[in-house]
């Protein structure tokens, strides 16, 4: 029976059904990220690894898995794993798509609210008994009837974002690689250039996976495109947005706001972010629900499985060049 090795414990869906399969996995015991050095240690006698968007799946980490043929992922996202590396050796690399769609969409729109109606301003304030009455100029946001919404990127997060929100009476711009007949024939979502969706849009929000391509593709530039009224949302991948371009537009009122689930140095996270009052910042939870967490659970173990008995598994990012 194949031996596997978790990075770390999954939700009970997953576990039950992994224990289904076999009783010969080990589960990294400590709750945090596991290190690069303890992956190999952990990997030598193992042919399946389940590992999650935090673990750095390195060459040396591939190399040292001698007898590793899938690589489970945690995740959409798959930018910790050195894929390359991985089909060059024949070992599957997988995902789980799909499962956490409507949960980071939502997750994207509390952003986008929270940032509007300044809700954790609004929260703060009242806890810290400044609430004296009703004022008209007390917290004032912004509605979004009217607005212009800008996607960048519009795959299935994208698109589920947009449609999320057609009762808001907003007008949705977005920019991707293809066109999305679904979003232009549902909501007449106009598909433009990023340097005018960038110029036009009240509200921004990505939804793009990291990639070379994608890695600061709002930066300096891009973000002095928007208007000062404008707010930037990012439930994707931290590094798409260069932080510190973001901090110093932030600072100087370039832009109204932000609202982050994500962070370029994740976990750590900018001490100059955190002491601004006109972003919001989450705790990468887009996939925080218990449906979505425990799908992602099933859908891992069900591509290890299917990998690990010879088969095509449902969600596989790359085919090795061995097959």
């Amino acid at each position: 029976m194949a031996r596997i090795f978790l990075s770390r414990k999954i939700p009970e869906a997953g576990m039950k059904r992994l224990g289904e399969f076999t009783g010969d996995f080990l589960v990294f015991p400590h709750d945090r990220p596991i290190t690069e050095n303890e992956l190999i240690e952990n990997i030598d006698d193992v042919e399946g690894l389940l590992c999650l968007l935090t673990d750095p799946v390195t060459r040396r980490v591939i190399e040292a898995g001698k007898r590793l043929k899938i690589i489970a992922n945690y995740a959409v996202g798959y930018e910790n794993i050195d894929v390359k590396s991985a089909n060059e050796r024949g070992i599957l690399v997988t995902n789980t798509p799909g499962v956490l769609t409507d949960a980071t969409a939502e997750l994207a729109w509390a952003l986008l609210f929270a940032c509007a109606r300044r809700i954790v301003e609004a929260d703060r304030f009242t806890r810290e008994k400044r609430f004296n009455g009703w004022s008209p100029t007390l917290l004032l946001g912004t509605e979004l009837k009217d607005k212009i919404l800008g996607l960048i990127g519009a795959g299935r997060i994208g698109t589920a974002f947009a449609l999320k929100g057609r009762g808001f009476g907003m007008r949705v711009l977005y920019c991707d690689n293809h066109e999305n007949e679904v979003l232009q024939k549902a909501i007449g979502a106009e598909m433009v250039k990023m340097e005018e969706l960038l110029k036009r849009a009240d509200f921004i929000s990505s939804h793009v996976p990291l990639t070379e391509k994608t890695y600061h593709l709002m930066g300096k530039r891009e973000l002095a495109l928007l208007k000062p009224s404008a707010y930037l949302i990012n439930t994707s991948r931290g590094a798409v947005i260069d932080e510190k371009a973001l901090i110093r537009a932030l600072k100087e009122g370039r832009i109204r706001g932000a609202g982050l689930d994500v962070y370029e140095n994740e976990p750590k996270i900018s001490h100059e972010l955190l002491g601004l009052s006109n972003v919001v910042l989450l705790p990468h939870i887009g996939s925080a629900t218990h449906v979505a967490r425990d799908k992602m659970a099933e859908t891992a173990v069900e591509n290890l499985i299917a990998g690990l008995n010879g088969k095509t598994p449902p969600n596989l990012v790359t085919i090795p060049k061995t097959l």
